[in-house]
């Protein structure tokens, strides 16, 4: 196990060295495998839903990367510069490199500098229009998942130097949790509307918000953040399937279990845990997390898109299983189980020139280099790796709370 570790750490610091550079060589601007309405191909879908929806799949599942050709320049992403955000305090808590603590606060900086406009809080939305199965998304319009995963990277900052104005923009995402989004109840709980302007009931972004809220709330004891976050987690535990998965959501068309969205479950259900000391949901999470590890990660190290399928091979599966592994490395085999992932993406996914592919499938390889799904899910998980590695015994911002709840015996004085 020590050999393998070490053998991971010098990997994954190499990989993340040169992955950074990429990153910056671009001015953090890639492509998203969602960005197919910033074509100029776009009048052809005759402004329909089933237009939108087939340019949007067309230019995600080309084997051939067609943006440069169809007028979609790269891009930042919001939820990218979150994750990079995340990604170097991270290795600023490694050694207290001062350089990283700068470039962190530099992706904080240009989050606040481009918030969504004339909501209750801040939130961040994509920087295209995006048509779902379900729903149409215009640029900028505000989802759940991107502003609690943002708010995370605030929190981690707080917890990290104390600084008041990152738990100031953390409360002001909750705001908007709290009064922009629809909360949409049934007999199992409420579930947190995945966007402001229609009723989208998803699970992992139900869960999401919860998380945030959960951990703003240990900083803050508001009431009414661990009021909805506890409403939010029961109606997503409350439809927890009887072999500890949930569906991505409710609806009939929403019924598929994948890889990133049940870790997001787990992680919030982790930081509700963590953030409020309530553990209710504990039995949940424990079945949730046995179907995760014994159906998402192949003995090689492969991440799976699907519970019973491997293909596509996606670099987000890579980038979210390593994260969830390390959060709940307290767990038998979990920090093990995250190095091999990270070995076998670093070998499989991997380019020369330093940025990870988006997707493998059986007869080609989807090279297309994206921001936020791909380079900073990546540059984040890495770093959150090696900082797991070589800090096993101190304090890791938010998994430092998750060694309280899941070994109680070897957790550190509050």
């Amino acid at each position: 196990m020590i050999d393998a570790l070490a053998e991971t750490q010098s990997r994954a610091k190499a990989a993340l060295i040169s992955l950074e550079d990429w990153v910056q060589r671009r001015d953090f601007a890639a492509y998203d495998p969602f960005d197919g309405l910033n074509s100029v191909l776009r009048p052809l879908t005759l402004g329909t839903k089933a237009g939108r929806q087939a340019l949007v799949q067309l230019v995600k599942r080309s084997p051939v990367n067609l943006r440069p050709y169809i007028g979609i320049r790269p891009a930042r992403s919001s939820k990218g510069m979150g994750f990079m955000a995340r990604g170097y305090l991270r290795l600023h808590q490694i050694d207290g490199d001062q350089n990283f603590w700068r470039m962190a606060g530099e992706c904080l900086a240009w989050l606040r500098a481009n918030r969504s406009q004339g909501y209750s809080g801040s939130c961040w939305g994509n920087h295209f229009d995006y048509q779902t199965r379900t729903y149409y998304l215009p640029a900028g319009c505000p989802t759940i998942v991107w502003s609690s995963l943002i708010g995370h990277a605030f929190v981690d900052a707080f917890e990290i130097s104390g600084r008041e104005e990152d738990l100031l923009e953390a409360c002001g995402v909750c705001e908007f949790i709290l009064r922009d989004l629809p909360h949409l109840r049934d007999e199992k709980g409420t579930c947190i509307s995945y966007v402001a302007h229609a009723d989208v009931r998803v699970h992992n972004a139900n869960a999401l918000g919860a998380g945030l809220l959960s951990r703003v709330y240990r900083h803050t004891r508001r009431p009414e953040l661990y009021q909805l976050a506890s409403e939010a987690l029961a109606y997503t535990v409350g439809h927890q399937n009887r072999n500890g998965s949930w569906f991505y959501g409710q609806q009939d068309n929403l019924r598929w279990i994948d890889n990133w969205h049940t870790a997001y479950v787990l992680d919030s259900l982790l930081d509700y845990e963590c953030g409020t000391g309530d553990d209710r949901f504990k039995t949940a999470r424990e079945r949730g997390w046995k179907f995760y590890f014994d159906n998402f990660l192949l003995p090689g190290g492969c991440p799976k898109y699907y519970h019973d399928r491997i293909y596509p091979i996606d670099i987000q599966c890579a980038s979210q299983s390593i994260e969830t592994l390390c959060r709940f490395r307290a767990q038998d085999r979990a920090l093990e189980a995250a190095a091999r992932v990270a070995l076998w993406t670093i070998e499989h996914m991997r380019d020369e020139s330093g940025y990870f592919y988006f997707q493998r499938r059986p007869r080609y390889i989807n090279r297309t280099p994206c921001f936020h799904w791909g380079q900073s899910t990546m540059f984040s998980a890495l770093a959150f790796l090696l900082l797991c590695i070589q800090t096993e015994n101190s304090y890791v911002t938010e998994n430092n709370y998750a060694k309280e709840v899941l070994e109680p015996s070897r957790a550190h004085a509050d």
